[in-house]
């Protein structure tokens, strides 16, 4: 019988490696892009993730590759990531596709030794997958050639937007060769993919997967809960939840590294086996966690018979939002509400994958009900808000866990060997007391004991109705399909930010030092693990530059930048003056000896709320430099002196 994947056009040879990896039909989106992809032509794709997009552009990419060796130097084609994750796991689907056939694959990224990187593509590959700002070191240091370059792969091309690699992906594309086959692949498509499209691909096919509708009565493939819990009572929410769910491995998304590693000690106090994945930890350190979470099964709280090697829960920033493919991963748990809708799509595409179930859970706050309502409005989807579960529950839940195993050995039997203890004790006590001593060890040995803060009393919030009007009754509120609101919580430029105030932060590299936007978010999103739509305006001046964060996250994004380098320097960064201060030095002050009634210097002129966007929007550099020349004014005691002792010349009256 033939192969439905060789009916695609791919080549028997491919076809022959599929099915030993154990495919047999391919997904809708690889039916659809893999023909006009092998045929040469440019690609547009719009699909959730989780529906197969790799292997949609790996196998015509290794095809086309394999067929037309090219003598030019350096790689015949460039797939373009957002994460480092993302490009290992990209890289290793290639290898497991084009490995039996001679295919060489290179990830580059960010964080791995840059010499190393160097000697491999100096032995030559046929594919290198890399995040754009490492591509473009590679470029600029005349270590990677694209002029072999038959195909340029965007995936994930959303996400290399929203953490500013917008400019890099401009100069990457420009640096290819101009008759390459272009495919550009996108969980969404909004304006900004539209119009790189437009320009760089070539009266492309375009392709878009609808979401997965379940069948009438069915339920949907990932369901989506919510429960309302105050932010003092998170933690012991989450325990709770996670008691319930008894998941096989979930991932804990959090907002900050801090609030990562906060969740997660608080975690491993309450029994479970978590680990940390952030911008803050190395690539090794990195590569480490990924191998216990993929290696691992259901660890179950630390108790008689766990293995300590296993990990059940990872919390995460979203850097690990993208990139991930847990076989066993069966939850996603949102700590807070995404400050996107796009974000929290692309964080329950972590479960639910290859037609797998899976359950996407988030715990709000009660002011965040409205971002529940957007999230709902974009994926046409409606979020359950549920109660919270109770400590009966909780423990219901583990009884009957229990009970479900003691079912399944009594099914198995092979008890002979333990019925010499039970009738000797049987003839001492009531067999009843002696069978349930034996569910007690039993229900202790496989949940653990029970941890004294499960029965903590967390107030139990209604689920949040819709504003009322004058009239005191509820008015309808806009879900999925109907007119609602814009989302909320965003600035004039159009990016999400926090309810809280909004502080500048200086930092001592500016347009003189090739900086560029790109660079700050890429350093404060993955290093400090803030999201890019967390942060707000950009200014680079020649000498310096100023970026705006949440008050809350300032502290956070300071350490980060301090501990980094930016354009291969080491940098000076503080907290800008208030919004409505002075406008800051293009140097850290310099402190002055305190005199008698010296005067304060000249003040810039202030600048309107919200006028924080592209480079010249402040006062200029010349003018700040002429405020600051300006020379105090003298004592004041002189000059009343001067005014009694002499008196006042006729042309100065």
């Amino acid at each position: 019988m033939t192969s439905p994947f060789i009916d695609l056009g791919l080549s028997p040879a491919l076809a022959k490696v599929l099915t030993g990896l154990g495919y047999e039909e391919p997904t809708p989106i690889q039916s659809q892009s893999i023909p006009p992809l092998l045929a040469g032509h440019d690609l547009l794709g719009q699909a959730a993730t989780g529906t197969g997009k790799t292997a949609a552009f790996a196998l015509p990419l290794l095809q086309r590759v394999l067929a037309a060796r090219s003598t030019a130097p350096g790689p015949e084609a460039l797939v373009l990531v957002p994460t480092r994750e993302l490009a290992i796991q990209v890289a290793e689907a290639l290898h497991r596709y084009g490995h039996a056939l001679g295919a060489l694959t290179l990830p580059i990224y960010g964080g791995a030794p840059f010499a190393r990187q160097v000697q491999a593509l100096k032995r030559g590959v046929h594919v290198v997958v890399a995040t754009p700002g490492r591509a473009l070191d590679h470029l600029r240091r005349g270590t990677l050639s694209l002029a072999g370059v038959q195909t340029v792969v965007l995936d994930e091309a959303d996400e290399m937007l929203d953490m500013g690699f917008a400019e890099d992906i401009e100069l990457i594309l420009e640096a290819a060769p101009a008759g390459r086959q272009t495919a550009l692949f996108s969980a969404t498509l909004p304006p900004r993919i539209a119009a790189i499209a437009d320009k760089h691909l070539r009266a492309p096919v375009r392709v878009q997967i609808a979401r997965e509708k379940p069948a009438g009565g069915a339920q949907p493939r990932v369901r989506q809960t919510a429960y309302v819990v105050q932010r003092a009572h998170k933690v012991a929410a989450l325990g709770r939840v996670l008691d319930l769910e008894a998941p096989s491995l979930a991932i804990v998304f959090a907002r900050t590294r801090t609030e990562v590693d906060e969740v997660a000690e608080k975690l491993r106090g309450r029994g479970f086996a978590v680990e940390a994945l952030h911008g803050g930890l190395s690539q090794d350190q990195r590569d480490r966690v990924m191998k216990r979470v993929r290696g691992g099964g259901k660890a179950g709280k630390s108790g008689i018979g766990s293995d300590p090697g296993s990990v059940d829960l990872l919390v995460a920033t979203d850097v690990a939002a993208r990139g991930l493919d847990v076989e066993h991963l069966t939850h996603v748990i949102n700590f807070n509400v995404p400050a996107s809708p796009e974000s929290y799509v692309h964080r329950i595409g972590r479960t639910g994958r290859a037609g797998r179930a899976g359950v996407a859970i988030t715990l709000a706050e009660p002011r965040e009900h409205r971002l529940l309502r957007n999230i709902e409005q974009l994926t046409r989807q409606k979020i359950e808000v549920a109660t919270l579960p109770t400590a009966m529950d909780v423990r219901a839940r583990r009884l009957d866990m229990t009970r479900a195993a003691l079912r399944t050995a009594l099914e198995a039997g092979a008890l002979d060997g333990y019925r010499v203890v039970t009738e000797e004790l049987a003839g001492e006590f009531d067999p009843l007391d002696v069978a349930a001593a034996a569910v007690k060890l039993a229900h202790e040995a496989l949940q653990g004991p029970t941890v004294a803060s499960d029965d903590e009393d967390i107030p139990s919030l209604p689920a949040p109705r819709a504003p009322g009007g004058k009239d005191g009754k509820a008015h309808a509120t806009p879900f999925a399909g109907q007119g609602a609101a814009p989302p909320a919580g965003r600035h004039k430029t159009g990016k999400p930010r926090r309810g809280g105030a909004m502080v500048r932060l200086w930092v001592s590299l500016g347009r003189q030092a090739g900086l560029r936007p790109a660079d700050l978010v890429g350093a404060i999103a993955n290093e400090a693990g803030i999201s890019a739509r967390e942060i707000g305006g950009i200014e680079i001046e020649d000498r310096f530059s100023l970026v705006e964060v949440s008050d809350e996250l300032a502290e956070q994004a300071v350490r980060a930048l301090r501990s980094t380098s930016l354009r291969g320097q080491r940098v000076v960064v503080r907290r800008d003056a208030p919004r409505d201060g002075a406008r800051s030095d293009p140097a850290p002050p310099r402190r002055e000896p305190d005199r008698p009634g010296r005067a304060d210097r000249v003040a810039s002129p202030r600048r309107p709320p919200g006028h924080f966007t592209s480079p010249g929007s402040f006062t200029s550099t010349a003018a700040l430099k002429s405020a600051q020349s300006v020379k105090p004014s003298k004592p004041v005691e002189r000059v009343k002196r001067h005014k009694r002792d002499k008196p006042a010349r006729p042309d100065r009256a």
